[in-house]
């Protein structure tokens, strides 16, 4: 895959990640609302709806990441055209390469979606970089505001003692390390920053009640104490992050709520109803203030009361009826456990999202490819070809050549092996001794198995390098140690169209580096048939079946290849073939895919 596709794939998974964590939010504010109304003491908690938030952003990465296809928790949601475009690695559109006649070739819709979903998915990266500009420059002008309306201000006594419009019970606090600077301003009085807070109090401050001054104080302070100041700064870093999604918006305004509602019961606790009548009437007061013209816009920090008319009715409420005591463990336990499921739904859905490799179902992988021999030039070139998936039964070109060049094998008929219980028997004409040409035209699995057996780990690996054969992985199965057995088959070795069209040319080319009875033994076995137009026509078919989300083999979407090359006179021209079914058939794909190149081969070879 070239870096130009990695890069249209990862923009896709981008796309789904946002679409996953709007998903994620809407379920995790439905669960939080259904929580506030069963346990009304969840709105106090504010880690409730900071994990709320965390759990919307965790639900976006693990879906931006991908994940193996045998981790799925559910099987993959069948949207063909996403599925189609990201399974295909978003290969470019089909491109025919310069030939005297080159074939006329029609877009699929599939191919037409693909074009389509990386055009949004671009330019879906650029609204949001733009957006995620706007945000931080937006929050950056707010603090620049009030930093500048800070330096403006007068700090309050030495050692930060307050003047006498502010009772002294309340100096002696705020001597024990907040400064405190008084702004000609109707803002809220508010903390500044999160590791070196201070605290602004508006001028106007001076014409309320002493115990309301102390009060809204104290509630500042209880901020200062509670370290609201880092919840409200994760907040503000997660819903910045997702700033598209407006349920991030929602959590991020409930959690800004709860530090409130927290701050109002701490201060209240064990308080007069006269105290709370003052509290509520100094949070009427401040109301006012802001409402007037000249008050300052974008205040992101920690407010007195995030004062609003809506909110100041809401907490006037609750200062005089007090809720009922909270079991903050049996609350937070019900959030957590909400959340839990929350995230684990939107881990068990990513992986039907995003995407997971060539083994994706729903038969979505055609090539096909023809290049001249001599020169390298690309012929025909359509559809995904450089998708790596199994090679399945053409690899066995592969042990063809290794095992003449080894001198395990001699001949078309040497040697002839018996065939033994506890051999892959799957087709009938595998439960038969077996010889170099019945294992070409049967593709017998065990044949080559006692070849590769007998080659042993290091050499059948030197083998696969020297022939620069697809991934070269002959690891096999994860923790199987059947590396030797079952690589080519549904497992660590690939290759894509490209790779089998590359390696067919060094073939035909004698350039792999065996004994030239390699080649010519390996020749005569894939003879397949000379065409009406005179070419002679060889190569190998090949099935196989990606791997499902159960772990099992997806027989209704196999692997059909076929590839090889033809020859006519002095001109040698390699192909590759390979489909992948949308349902199952009765006949294998292999098969298959060879009789369709051979219907259309003729006429494509004449117009080379």
């Amino acid at each position: 895959m070239n870096t130009v596709d990695a890069m249209d794939l990862l923009l896709v998974r981008f796309l789904l990640a946002s679409l996953a964590s709007m998903a994620a939010g809407l379920a995790v504010w439905a669960l939080c609302g259904l929580l506030r109304r069963l346990l009304p003491a969840l709105a106090l908690q504010r880690m409730g709806w900071l994990l709320a938030q965390v759990t919307v952003v965790a639900v976006f990465l693990l879906t931006l990441a991908p994940q193996p296809q045998r981790q799925r928790l559910v099987p993959p949601v069948d949207i063909e055209a996403v599925d189609a475009a990201v399974t295909r690695y978003l290969a470019p559109a089909i491109r025919s390469e310069a030939a005297p006649a080159p074939v006329s070739v029609n877009t699929s819709p599939q191919q037409q979606t693909a074009s389509w979903l990386v055009a949004g998915a671009q330019a879906w990266l650029l609204v949001y970089l733009l957006g995620l500009a706007w945000q931080i420059s937006k929050f950056w002008r707010a603090q620049r505001l009030l930093a500048r309306l800070a330096a403006g201000g007068i700090p309050l006594g030495a050692g930060g003692e307050l003047n006498t419009a502010v009772p002294t019970g309340t100096a002696t606090r705020l001597s024990a390390g907040v400064p405190v600077i008084e702004v000609d301003a109707p803002v809220s009085p508010m903390l500044l920053g999160p590791y070196k807070p201070c605290l602004l109090l508006p001028r106007h401050l001076r014409g309320f009640d002493p115990l309301q001054q102390s009060l809204i104080v104290e509630h500042e302070l209880t901020h200062w104490r509670r370290r609201d100041l880092h919840w409200m700064l994760a907040g503000v870093v997660l819903q910045t992050l997702l700033w598209f999604n407006p349920f991030m918006r929602s959590l991020r305004a409930s959690l800004l709520w709860a530090q409130e509602l927290g701050c109002d019961r701490d201060v209240l606790r064990g308080r007069s109803m006269q105290e709370r009548k003052a509290y509520a009437a100094a949070l009427v007061a401040q109301l006012k203030w802001q409402c007037q013209p000249g008050a300052v816009p974008g205040q992101a920090a920690l407010a007195f009361g995030g004062v609003n008319t809506d909110t100041v009715k809401a907490r006037i409420g609750l200062i005089r009826t007090p809720a009922p005591p909270a079991h903050p463990l049996r609350v937070r336990c019900a959030a957590i456990g909400a959340l839990a499921v929350a995230a684990t739904g939107g881990y068990a859905l990513q992986p039907a999202l995003a995407w997971q490799g060539p083994a994706a179902p729903a038969g979505l992988v055609q090539c096909l490819a023809l290049a001249d021999a001599a020169t390298g030039q690309s012929l025909l070139r359509q559809g995904q070809c450089d998708v790596r998936v199994t090679p399945a039964s053409t690899f066995n070109i592969a042990v063809s050549l290794m095992g003449y060049d080894s001198g395990m094998l001699k001949d078309e008929q040497t040697p002839r092996l018996p065939f033994r219980a506890g051999y892959p028997d799957w087709n009938e004409a595998w439960r038969a001794s077996t010889g170099p040409a019945e294992w070409i035209r049967n593709s017998t699995l065990w044949y080559a198995q006692q070849v590769t057996q007998d080659l042993g780990a290091a050499s059948f690996q030197r083998y696969l390098d020297r022939f620069g054969y697809g991934n070269r992985n002959a690891a096999g199965d994860a923790g199987a140690a059947n590396g030797l057995t079952m690589s080519w088959v549904s497992s660590s070795l690939k290759i894509s169209t490209d790779e089998q069209v590359a390696f067919l040319r060094r073939l035909v080319n004698r350039d792999l580096g065996v004994a030239p009875h390699a080649y010519d033994m390996t020749s005569r076995l894939l003879k397949v048939r000379t065409l009406p137009n005179g070419w002679q026509v060889y190569g190998k078919t090949g099935t196989a079946s990606p791997v499902g989300p159960d772990g099992k083999d997806d027989r209704d979407h196999a692997y059909g290849w076929f590839v090889g090359w033809a020859v006519k006179g002095e001109r040698t021209i390699v192909f590759a073939r390979l489909d992948q079914d949308r349902q199952a058939h009765a006949e294998s794909a292999g098969p298959r895919a060879r009789e369709a190149l051979l219907r259309d081969l003729p006429a494509q070879l004449d117009a080379l």
